[in-house]
């Protein structure tokens, strides 16, 4: 199965947003599309970032962790990489790389520019609106479905169908 590193930007996007790109990558990924890859640290900065005040508009506290939780059990969470400087040209973001390419991702999901502008071997580092047409491209595995019969990935129309349940 297809193994994708989603930048945090784009979890943290995918969240607030309630449709569009973003939120059809986690779509698809809820829905067994692609094995998520996550560690350690990208777990920790989601979760710290989510957390600052200027986030409470969007989404509660219980709703980060919650959220944080299910991104945690749902995905492949492998130990952080070895720190490999100079893979990217924003020193915060090597790790996202040294991750990926640790981990055997195919995919390195972000909107960062720094990111998407890298040329790397055996790695693509593709917008979440990229990634999406690269995946239109694809058919999930025969075997995978019912009936053995191939499907294409559905477009993005509208708003994305999960959504996270309020505490009461």
């Amino acid at each position: 199965m297809l193994r994708v590193v989603l930048d945090p930007g784009v979890l943290i996007a995918a969240l607030i947003s309630a449709g569009g790109a973003l939120a059809r990558v986690l779509d698809l990924w809820l829905e067994g599309w692609f094995e998520l890859v996550t560690s350690p640290h990208l777990l920790a900065e989601l979760e710290a970032v989510l957390l600052r005040p200027k986030f409470r508009r969007y989404v509660r506290e219980v709703e980060v962790r919650r959220y944080v939780e299910v991104i945690r059990r749902g995905s492949i969470v492998v130990p952080d990489p070895v720190h490999e400087p100079g893979l990217t040209p924003d020193p915060g973001d090597d790790y996202l790389v040294a991750l990926a390419r640790e981990s055997g991702a195919s995919y390195l999901v972000s909107g960062d520019p720094h990111l998407t502008g890298l040329r790397l071997r055996a790695l693509r580092v593709l917008t979440p609106r990229a990634f999406l047409e690269s995946l239109k491209k694809a058919t999930r595995p025969a075997e995978d479905q019912p009936g053995g019969r191939s499907i294409q990935v559905p477009a993005v129309r509208g708003p994305a169908r999960w959504r996270w349940p309020s505490p009461r």
